[in-house]
């Protein structure tokens, strides 16, 4: 990482509490697709983004494909509209559950993807969720699951949408290679 002079404004802010400058990470502007793809090499936008999509993929995998004790897509969309969901809602929701998972994981199109994935969550718990109140069922005894594990993953989803995939991530490899006005955005030591 590049170190700046304490008490100097740099160009594109500072990563940290202790001044690092940003020189590396891809500035806000340029086209659509600049600005969705765009991150720097921060952890913690990483961080985010795996844990988001590798707890949301065995879920979506249920809701498709009948794993992890899951009843399939079939079952899964029939249910959903018996509860009352559209049937093109309901085929969204599932869609949507399983592409943002795998974006998320894979950091490509990174702010699509936790969009996808806010979207079901927000979905989950104002149609389902929230008659059965804030805590999740760990007792047993309530009707059904409350929302609390939705705030979660809402939260997270929130990271990588302003925050972007982070290290390790697809979009910072297509960042890196795009040029922006003609010149390649500055890469810093990772």
């Amino acid at each position: 990482m590049s170190t700046t002079t304490p008490g100097v404004r740099h160009p594109g802010g500072t990563d940290d509490i202790y001044g690092r400058g940003r020189a590396h990470a891809v500035e806000p502007g340029g086209s659509l697709f600049q600005r969705i793809i765009g991150t720097d090499a921060r952890l913690a936008p990483a961080i985010a983004r795996l844990s988001l999509g590798l707890v949301m993929l065995p879920h979506a995998l249920q809701k498709t494909t009948g794993w992890f004790g899951g009843n399939g897509f079939g079952a899964t969309y029939g249910g959903f509209t018996k509860m009352g969901i559209p049937g093109p809602l309901a085929f969204l929701a599932i869609v949507a559950e399983l592409g943002g998972a795998l974006l998320l994981i894979s950091g490509l199109l990174t702010r699509l993807g936790a969009l996808a994935i806010i979207g079901v969550m927000l979905g989950a718990v104002a149609l389902v969720h929230v008659p059965h109140g804030f805590f999740m069922n760990w007792a047993g005894k309530q009707a059904g699951e409350g929302f609390e594990y939705h705030l979660l993953a809402i939260a997270l989803g929130l990271v990588c949408l302003l925050e972007g995939g982070g290290r390790v991530s697809i979009d910072r490899a297509l960042a890196r290679r795009r040029p922006r006005g003609g010149v390649s955005p500055a890469v810093a030591e990772e």
